[in-house]
């Protein structure tokens, strides 16, 4: 094995192939970086049975071959070379690394341990690269992190001919993101739980190229696989990961069909607000929100503790109310809707309010994104 690159593409596409590496994998050879020069440039990939991470990228490669060093290590390495041509090259059971005067030997690990990356399933459709990342971003604000509910830490993905719905939950708020893509066969029908992590990663690391492909492969109970695909640094690259195994809970008839009281206010404005208030609320404390005569005020703290209050405007449709959230999970949602006005929905102070953003005070809500909170009980 032998090969010259340039050193920022090299150093990025190790980066992102590293980037999922174990902490603390269950054999050794699962933190190693696989390195396989073939006829199609350089191809680095890292695996651990459950995600795998795969880059191709031109390279001028002198002689084929393949050898397993640690990722991490390579990673920083390459972080810290100086900006000049890389050439890597098999000596022994070392890999030599050179670029400029700076040099490198790295103990390889046995190769032939390593185990056969999953196969990419057959493409079910592309889908605009900008859009699915920031559609996956705001979709997993709401996806649990708690490893004892495995399924609720996963984002439901449901594709129904050419439109994609993401939705997610951690039974405190609830996600949900509807986009339009391009289906290989126009009566497309599946779903599937990915790991939320992994969808957030990868669809935030394939934004460099125009599209993203999607494959998913659902057969065999419990064998269900995803594959994405995009282009950067002038090649090609591909993330495959293991489908959750669980029953997605059916929050769709969660949203309420209508509602008593509308409410919207400027989204900057309350994002300053709720933080300002948040920061006398104790922890496990709801931020109360009064909304009346076109005014939204928030208060926070009680008792002998510190207090706060504050006023902003708002317009208000329908019945007063007085309800409270969890701070971080309201600004949660806040930030995750990019429209500069927030819409809250509201059918009683007990029930679960529904935001969405809209681009004027004026205009209806764009409900491709919705986010629903549950309320938290008000000090009295």
């Amino acid at each position: 094995m032998k090969f010259r690159v340039e050193r920022d593409v090299l150093a990025d596409a190790v980066a992102w192939a590293a980037r999922s590496l174990p902490v603390r994998p269950s054999v050794p050879v699962l933190a190693g970086l696989l390195i396989e020069t073939t006829d199609d440039g350089l191809v680095l990939s890292t695996f651990d049975y459950e995600t795998s991470a795969r880059a191709t990228l031109p390279a001028d490669v002198t002689d084929e071959g393949r050898a397993l060093v640690s990722g991490r290590l390579l990673a920083d390495i390459c972080r810290s070379l100086p900006n000049k041509p890389v050439e890597m090259t098999i000596d022994g059971a070392k890999v030599s690394l050179t670029c400029g005067s700076a040099r490198f030997s790295l103990q390889t690990m046995p190769v032939e341990e390593y185990p056969a990356l999953p196969e990419m399933p057959a493409a079910t459709g592309t889908v605009n690269s900008d859009v699915f990342a920031a559609a996956v971003a705001q979709a997993v604000v709401a996806a649990g992190r708690d490893d004892m509910l495995p399924v609720l830490t996963g984002v439901r993905l449901e594709i129904e001919g050419a439109s994609i719905s993401l939705l997610a939950t951690d039974r405190f708020r609830l996600s949900h993101r509807e986009l339009s893509w391009e289906p290989g066969v126009t009566d497309a029908s599946a779903a599937a739980l990915v790991p939320a992590k992994v969808l957030a990663d990868t669809a935030k690391s394939l934004t460099a190229g125009s599209q993203v492909t999607i494959a998913l492969s659902t057969s065999g109970a419990g064998e269900g696989i995803i594959g994405f695909e995009g282009s950067a640094g002038g090649g090609v690259r591909r993330t495959t990961t293991r489908l959750l195994d669980g029953e997605f809970p059916k929050v769709r008839t969660l949203f309420p069909t209508e509602h008593l009281t509308l409410a919207r206010v400027d989204k900057a404005s309350l994002v300053e607000s709720v933080k300002r208030v948040s920061l006398v609320a104790e922890r496990n404390t709801a931020v109360q929100l009064a909304f009346s005569d076109g005014v939204l005020t928030l208060d926070a703290g009680s008792g002998d503790e510190a207090q706060a209050s504050e006023s902003i405007e708002a317009s208000v449709e329908g019945d007063d109310i007085t309800t409270g959230f969890n701070p971080q999970f309201l600004l949660d949602g806040l930030t995750a809707i990019e429209a500069p006005v927030v819409e809250l929905a509201f059918t009683q102070a007990s029930k679960p309010a529904v935001m969405a953003g809209a681009r004027s005070m004026d205009a209806d809500a764009d409900l491709a994104f919705r986010y629903l909170l549950m309320p938290r009980r008000l000090l009295s």
